[in-house]
C-alpha cells in the first residue's frame, strides 16, 4: 500500500512538473540571436537619449524615425552583425546599433488604453486586495526589477510596488526574472 501511494504521489508531482508554465523552455526549443547569442525576441530598453531608427541594418540605411527617451522598452526581432532590429510598443520596427540598447528591464503601464480615463494600480505587494502604493497614467515608463506568478514588481518616481503582469508592455506573459 505504501509503494501505492508513494507512486501516486511521484506520479502527481512529474505530471505537475511536465505541465508547469513556470518550468523554462528546453533550450532547443528557444531560438538565439545569432551574433549575441540572446533569446529572440527579447525585451530591452533604449541606453541612449536619442537613438536613430533605420529601414534597415547600416549606417548607409535612411533614419525613419528617432526616439529621444531612454529607458523605453523595446523587442529585439532580429539580429544582423552589430545591428538589433525592435518593435516598439505600437507595433513600429526598425534598426537601431546595438550599443543604443541596454538590457535593463522596463515597461509602459498600458499602452493600448492611452487616452483613455482609466489608471493602472500598483499594489504595496503582489495582491489584488494589496493597499496601493499607487496609480499610474496609461503610457508611463517603469523599471521591472521582477516578475513572478503573474505580477511584477516596478520602480517608478522612487516608489516601489507591484502592477499585474497583464497590464504593462515590456515583459512576456508568464514571463519569470528576477
Amino acid at each position: 500500500m505504501f509503494r501505492r501511494i508513494l507512486r501516486s504521489c511521484l506520479a502527481a508531482m512529474i505530471a505537475a512538473l511536465v505541465t508547469s508554465p513556470a518550468l523554462p523552455l528546453p533550450a532547443a526549443a528557444v531560438e538565439t540571436g545569432p551574433v549575441s547569442k540572446l533569446p529572440l525576441p527579447r525585451y530591452v530598453s533604449l541606453k541612449a537619449s536619442r537613438v536613430n531608427v533605420r529601414v534597415g541594418p547600416g549606417r548607409q540605411y535612411a533614419v525613419s524615425w528617432l526616439y529621444l527617451k531612454p529607458g523605453l522598452p523595446v523587442e529585439v526581432i532580429q539580429e544582423y552583425e552589430l545591428w538589433r532590429r525592435i518593435r516598439d510598443s505600437e507595433g513600429s520596427e526598425g534598426w537601431v546599433y546595438h550599443s543604443l540598447l541596454s538590457g535593463e528591464r522596463t515597461s509602459i503601464a498600458a499602452p493600448w488604453l492611452k487616452g483613455k480615463a482609466t489608471m493602472i494600480d500598483v499594489h504595496r505587494s503582489p495582491a489584488v486586495d494589496a493597499p496601493l502604493a499607487a496609480r499610474l497614467e496609461p503610457g508611463v515608463v517603469t523599471q521591472v526589477q521582477e516578475c513572478e506568478s503573474g505580477w511584477c514588481e516596478i520602480t517608478v518616481s522612487n516608489r516601489d510596488g507591484f502592477v499585474r503582469q497583464e497590464d504593462i508592455w515590456g515583459v512576456y506573459p508568464g514571463e519569470i526574472f528576477d
